[in-house]
């Protein structure tokens, strides 16, 4: 299923509550962060825009909430286009992506999400489409009755996005005349996230209450605004409606948010691979069946977090809780890890 739509315009989608905070521009004061990504798109959309062609294929790589989708938005917003939206789990079938690249229009932008979990024979498909600007379909079955028809389609981007860019073919990803790899937030720029949204959203807070958030949200863009929000609610409820330092604290301590942004199942990740495991290594789906989580959200959503703070370190024989990850836990590291000699 895809969703067409005028990006200049407000959408169905971004009705959504995440979409009212979600930035328009590449101007640093809306859309912050990312500079490098960002300077590369101005680049390519003007040049673009001066030819009078399509933006050439833009692939975004990096974990969840750091805003692939509302770069899409801002890309086809830039270039005056109409956009589609849609995800690689809902093309099941090779005649549905054909339906929709038959009907895009010239100078639209199609935006596939979640890019690598498209079916093989449904990526054939895109080929073409990416390289020729050409729509192959098959009709018929048998022997003499099958016929290939070539359809020409009009110029259009395509900007697909990807938390895993490894599960890429290497057909599909060279494909792309751009890659960007979008980085976590530092310390500074998610403030200046939760001050910009913290506006939008007309919520009285302090330069205290800022940074506390800001020190919580993961380095991820949707992490403070999730986190605003619940804030919010609390220093509605509890407090005069003014997020404070203090509020804010007893907010997230409420949330079994952390002073480092570890939730409850980070910490039951590291608690896992130390008590149950000796510290590791152990297999990914050996850490998610003692969870009882699903290993691909431990690998997606979690995984990027703690290895970022160094808390665990991946190995060819699996996943090892590191001293940070001791120390973080208030537990004493192995002998080996504190630069001590095992005793065996």
């Amino acid at each position: 299923m895809t969703d067409r739509v005028t990006a200049p315009e407000a959408t169905g989608r971004e009705l959504h509550q995440d979409a009212a905070l979600r930035p328009k521009s590449f101007d640093d004061g809306d859309f912050i962060g990312q500079p490098q990504t960002k300077e590369g798109l101005r680049i390519l959309i003007q040049a673009a825009r001066q030819r009078e062609e399509s933006v050439d294929h833009v692939l975004l790589s990096g974990p969840p909430g750091l805003g692939k989708t509302t770069l899409a938005y801002i890309i086809a917003r830039e270039m005056d286009a109409k956009i589609r939206v849609t995800s690689g789990p809902a093309i099941e079938r090779p005649g549905d992506l054909a339906a929709t690249l038959n009907s895009l229009a010239r100078g639209d932008v199609l935006f596939i999400d979640e890019i690598h979990r498209l079916g093989k024979p449904v990526e054939e498909i895109l080929y073409p489409a990416m390289e020729d600007g050409q729509l192959d379909l098959v009709v018929g079955q048998g022997s003499g009755g099958v016929r290939t028809y070539r359809i020409g389609l009009p110029p259009f981007t395509l900007i697909g996005a990807t938390t895993r860019l490894g599960l890429l073919s290497a057909p599909l990803r060279d494909r792309f005349g751009v890659i960007y790899r979008l980085d976590f937030y530092n310390e500074e720029e998610c403030a200046r996230i939760v001050r910009r949204s913290a506006s939008l959203l007309e919520i009285e807070m302090d330069e205290e209450g800022c940074l506390d958030i800001a020190r919580r949200a993961r380095g991820t863009a949707r992490v403070c605004n999730r986190l605003l929000r619940r804030v919010r609610d609390y220093a509605q409820v509890e407090g005069d409606g003014i997020i404070t330092g203090e509020i804010a604290r007893t907010a997230l301590a409420t949330l079994a948010v952390d002073a480092r942004g570890l939730d409850d199942m980070d910490r039951r990740i590291l608690d896992t691979i130390v008590s149950k495991f000796d510290g590791g290594p152990v297999g990914l789906s050996t850490l998610g069946a003692s969870l009882s989580e699903d290993s691909t959200t431990l690998e997606d959503y979690h995984e990027p977090y703690l290895l970022q703070l160094g808390f665990i370190a991946r190995t060819p024989r699996g996943r090892v809780a590191t001293r940070l990850a001791y120390e973080h836990l208030g537990l004493e590291p192995p002998a080996a890890d504190r630069g001590q000699p095992a005793l065996f």
